[in-house]
């Protein structure tokens, strides 16, 4: 027995966010506009997907954002490790202009497609094999008519879905990130079909225009 249905959450934004800082594993809070998100987003997701279980990374941003979805459908959040995001070692609380400033080769590789060459950094297989691992140990206690919502973050949901669909996250680049407590909807393919899951929809969101989304309420004054 496996859920019927996984969401995959973004967290909502954070200084770090809206500062375009690389934030990996650092444990930074949300900013103001990032728990306007959070409730928004919350709202937003309990009017199409009531879940059984709600599991978050173990980083504040996600924990939080996830909190704030689990007060609409009666359920506590559970807090997993396994769902933290990709660390990228000494990378992490810089811009992109000052990794590629410091480190222009390695910078150049990574956007590329490939995979940095720096202290501490997590290579995408082994997110997508930690995260997988992680979603699918909570999905198996429930049954097909059940909802695992994950709460986690925008690399880490990227490599998982990409695991999930039977892809090789260290070569197919093919799936765009999420916004800010943007999600995604996978459903359990029948049995014995290959891949076992599969996307039903992608970096949904509660509506707004990014704009509008990105700047918060006053935006909309």
């Amino acid at each position: 027995m496996t859920a019927g249905t996984v969401v995959l959450l973004r967290h909502a934004r954070t200084a770090y966010n809206a500062g375009l800082r690389l934030q990996g594993q650092i444990d930074i809070p949300l900013d103001e506009v990032g728990r306007w998100q959070a409730e928004q987003g919350a709202t937003a997701l309990a009017a199409s997907h009531k879940a059984s279980l709600v599991v978050a990374s173990d980083l504040q941003r996600a924990r939080h954002t996830a909190e704030a979805y689990a007060r609409h459908v009666g359920l506590e959040v559970v807090t997993d490790a396994g769902l933290r995001e990709r660390s990228f070692g000494i990378w992490e609380g810089l811009t992109d202009a000052e990794i590629a400033e410091r480190w222009p080769d390695e910078h150049a590789g990574w956007r590329s497609g490939g995979e940095p060459t720096v202290a501490g950094v997590e290579s995408k297989d082994a997110v997508a094999r930690r995260m997988a691992e992680a979603v699918l140990r909570h999905a198996d206690t429930l049954g097909s008519g059940e909802t695992l919502v994950v709460v986690s973050h925008g690399s880490a949901i990227t490599q998982a879905i990409t695991r999930l669909l039977g892809l090789d996250p260290a070569t197919w680049r093919g799936l765009h990130g999420l916004h800010n407590v943007h999600w995604s909807h996978l459903h359990a393919s029948g049995p014995g079909a290959t891949p076992a899951w599969r996307l039903v929809a992608h970096n949904v969101g509660a509506g707004y225009p990014l704009d509008t989304w990105q700047s918060g309420p006053e935006a909309r004054q």
